[in-house]
């Protein structure tokens, strides 16, 4: 499922939810910062959410119609995790429980970096050292660094 502008031949971020959640928000803290981010990168990337990120946008944005707008006027497309990546998630999961990770972390997170990982897209987060922790082969931007 694609929403918005394609980015044919570009290389492609995956957004993390809290950026997006600080944009449509309107967040005083960090509302600048993820927009101006998003703005520089949509001039030169395709940028994609997943639908793990979808899900977390919904009660957000109260009917789906307004989520794919936003979405769309952001110029934001979806693309669907894939098998491996769900296998990676679930194996750094583990990981993390095994060393004593509190149950407040739980799986979108690992979901959201798998998929990064797995599909070749840097991802854009404000919580870098929980994503360079289990994904230390994921290319990670933040605001500060986008823009």
């Amino acid at each position: 499922m694609s929403i918005g502008y394609a980015g044919l031949g570009k290389m492609s971020i995956l957004i993390d939810s809290n950026i997006i959640i600080d944009v449509i928000s309107v967040d005083e803290r960090f509302a600048e910062s993820s927009g101006n981010s998003l703005g520089e990168l949509v001039r030169r990337e395709r940028l994609i959410v997943n639908e793990v990120v979808y899900s977390e946008l919904a009660p957000r944005t109260g009917s789906e119609g307004k989520l794919r707008s936003v979405l769309a006027e952001l110029l934001i497309d979806v693309e669907m995790l894939t098998w491996p990546a769900a296998f990676l998630a679930g194996l750094a999961h583990a990981r993390y429980r095994g060393a004593g990770g509190a149950r407040e972390r739980t799986l979108p997170d690992f979901l959201i970096g798998a998929h990064a990982q797995v599909g070749g897209h840097t991802l854009l987060t404000r919580d870098p050292a929980r994503y360079r922790a289990y994904f230390p082969e994921l290319a990670i931007l933040t605001p500060e660094a986008a823009a």
